[in-house]
């Protein structure tokens, strides 16, 4: 099964896709969207076609206390989008700390600071992935 895996940022979506087996994600690209969620989810279906996903791994972003914020309430408008939109299972993983773990990983990578900035949303995304697929297989 692939699975496409999103980080719903206020500005960008970053995406990662998982091997056709669902063991592995990768980093796969990132959205500008400036919360235009229509043209957002136009950019989502193109992916979903091309790479033939059949369920997708929405990041939840919770505060550190396990409540759920704005951010949080936008990501189950979001799933509830992706829901109506797509007729594809949706699944909402915990996404607590993973862009803390991004930055570290490109950092420890010597990944300039300028790079980081462009990449750091895809790395966040394959970070919510595999830790979706490593819990689920």
């Amino acid at each position: 099964m692939r699975y496409l895996g999103l980080d719903l940022g206020s500005r960008t979506l970053g995406m990662s896709l998982s091997d056709p087996l669902g063991i592995f994600a990768s980093s796969y690209k990132i959205v500008r969207h400036n919360e235009e969620y229509e043209r957002l989810l136009n950019d989502v279906e193109e992916v979903i076609k091309e790479k033939k996903i059949e369920a997708i791994v929405l990041g939840l972003p919770k505060n550190m206390n396990n409540t759920i914020g704005p951010k949080g309430e936008l990501s189950f408008q979001f799933k509830d989008m992706l829901e109506k939109k797509f007729s594809l299972p949706v699944f909402l993983e915990d996404e607590r700390l993973t862009t803390k773990q991004a930055e570290n990983i490109l950092i420890h990578n010597d990944t300039s600071r300028k790079k980081r900035k462009k990449v750091i949303d895809s790395m966040a995304a394959t970070i919510i992935l595999q830790s979706y697929l490593d819990k689920n297989k």
